[in-house]
Order: C-alpha cells, then sequence, then structure tokens
C-alpha cells in the first residue's frame, strides 16, 4: 500500500490527514468538554448531547441570516456574536432541562439515558418542523475563507484553523472556571461528598443547574464552529455522539488532561486511517483499539473521583 507512493507524496498525506485530524480533534474536543462535565461531573448521560450541538448550530445559522439581511456591513463579525447566541441558548434550555427532568433521575444514569434518548427525538422532530429536514449551510465571513499554503500540496484552511483556536480558547477557559474559580471549587466539593457539600452551606441544586447548563452551552460553540467545516441538519448531531463518548470514557471520567489526550489520539488515528482504509474500517479500527486499551485500563487514561 505505501509503495505506491514516493516520500514525499507520504509526507504530503500525512500532513494533511494530519491536519485533518486536528480539525476533527476541535470538533471532537468542543463537544467532549461539554459531556465530560455533564456525564463525569455529574454522572449523567446525556444522549441528546449532540441535539445541544445542533442548536448552536442552528443560532449561528439564524445569527448569519440576521446579519446578512439587516446588517450587511458588519458581517464579517457575526461569526462572533453567533457563538455567544449559541453558549446562551444552549446553556438556557439546559438549565431547563435539568430543572424540568434531569434532577429527579439523579443516582439513576440508565433512566438519564432513557430520558435525555427521548429528549434528543423530541429536539430532533422540532428541527425538522422548525427549519426544515435538509442541510442547511452557513456563509462564512470572507477572512476565514482560503487558505494557507505550506507546500506546493498542502494548505491549511483558514476556517479549520479558527475551529482549532476556538476549541483551546475554550478548553482553557473550562480549565480556569473548574480548577482556578470559586464556583469550580463548589462543583468540585459536590462531586466528592454531596451531604458535606450541603452541610457547609453550598446550593448543590444550583451547583447542578449550572454544571448542566454549562456543558450544554459548550456543545451550542461546538455547533456553532461546526458550521464553518460543514452543513447542518436535525441529526447531525447523531454523527458525532458515539465518538464523543468514547472520548470521555477513554480519557477518564471528569479528566480535563484525558478529555485533550483522549480526542487528539482518537481524531488522528481515525483520520489518518480513513485515507488508506476508509472511514467505515477506521471507526471499527478506531474503536476496537479503545475497547481493548479499556479491558486493561477500564479506569480511562486519567481518573479523577466522580459521584457516585
Amino acid at each position: 500500500m505505501f509503495s505506491d507512493y514516493t516520500a514525499t507524496e507520504l509526507g504530503s498525506i500525512f500532513a494533511m490527514q494530519g491536519f485533518a485530524g486536528l480539525i476533527l480533534f476541535a470538533v471532537f474536543l468542543l463537544m467532549a468538554l461539554g459531556l465530560a462535565i455533564i456525564f463525569g461531573q455529574m454522572g449523567v448521560i446525556n444522549m441528546a448531547h449532540g441535539e445541544f450541538m445542533i442548536l448552536g448550530a442552528y443560532m449561528t445559522y439564524l445569527t448569519s441570516n440576521l446579519f446578512a439581511e439587516y446588517l450587511p456591513g458588519l458581517f464579517d463579525a457575526y461569526f462572533f456574536v453567533a457563538i455567544v447566541v449559541a453558549f446562551l441558548a444552549s446553556a438556557a434550555l439546559g438549565a431547563f432541562v435539568e430543572w424540568a427532568m434531569i434532577r429527579r433521575l439523579y443516582h439513576r444514569p440508565l433512566d438519564t439515558l432513557l430520558a435525555t434518548w427521548g429528549l434528543s427525538l423530541l429536539m430532533q422532530q422540532s428541527y425538522r418542523s422548525i427549519f426544515g429536514a435538509r442541510e442547511v449551510g452557513v456563509r462564512i465571513p470572507d477572512w476565514m475563507a482560503g487558505s494557507f499554503p505550506v507546500t506546493d500540496i498542502v494548505e491549511l484552511p483558514i476556517n479549520g484553523l479558527i475551529v482549532m483556536l476556538i476549541a483551546i480558547g475554550v478548553t482553557f477557559c473550562v480549565y480556569l472556571l473548574m480548577f482556578k474559580s470559586s464556583w469550580g471549587r463548589r462543583v468540585r466539593a459536590v462531586v466528592q461528598n454531596r451531604p458535606m457539600a450541603g452541610a457547609v452551606g453550598i446550593n448543590t441544586a444550583k451547583v447542578d443547574r449550572m454544571t448542566f447548563a454549562l456543558g450544554c452551552g459548550i456543545a451550542g460553540i461546538a455547533g456553532s464552529a461546526f458550521t464553518m467545516i460543514g452543513s447542518t441538519g436535525p441529526s447531525a448531531g447523531q454523527q458525532y455522539i458515539v465518538d464523543t463518548f468514547l472520548v470521555v470514557v477513554f480519557g477518564g471520567a471528569a479528566s480535563l488532561l484525558g478529555t485533550v489526550a483522549s480526542a487528539f489520539s482518537i481524531s488522528q488515528a481515525q483520520s489518518t486511517m480513513e485515507f488508506f482504509l476508509g472511514g467505515s474500517m477506521a471507526k471499527v479500527l478506531t474503536l476496537m483499539t479503545v475497547v481493548i486499551i479499556l479491558m486493561f485500563r477500564p479506569q480511562g487514561l486519567f481518573t479523577l473521583k466522580v459521584r457516585k
């Protein structure tokens, strides 16, 4: 297989696939960060996480249309507004879902799986009713179009670089929020010992709601970033939910470093194998490798205490 290519061609292929893997890594990381907070910190299996991502994507689509129609002179800046709108919309819906449904299902993970799976179907149908069944695309600003030539063969798309920068920025903000703020200390206290946290005056119900809202809001940011590299449809989130759970479990529940390492390794392996073996075989081999590793290390790459 490799003998059909020269050394230069192989280097270019691996470079292009490596960068494609970095874009996939950025999407996986943004999705997995929100899910790691919800699943790792709260023990909630949120099967509707992909639909919160698509909510962010549709908010970006609506924002771009509003700017194109009413504020065409500011269209180049719409994406920054769209990220904020996507985060707020997804976080607000997440807070409502936690209040209306999730708070009654803590310590019952299988029930959260069934409930959020039903929620995902409801959200998908709502998207079809509101936006239609066909996929929609977002026109990216002119400054995000084009690419940077690295060699005569390899070019780096600017929109892919922007998505990676967003992923890095969000990861850094989550780190500061979870490990350098008083709110993050309250979250970790609730995770480690809920009765004691409540005894010292921490409003555990509020912490739960804000944590779930934060995870859903980050998924909304992932959806906003996703519109820069792909089209959006009612069921597009289902394409990433399995890979996202795989990233979280493989990295270790509630571990920020594990999530980053897992997202990077899975995305790079999958992207490289897709070129030589095809998409389906690449996913199968990636899944088999992760399952084998988890057989010997079921706690994942990194381990932190999580809520029992």
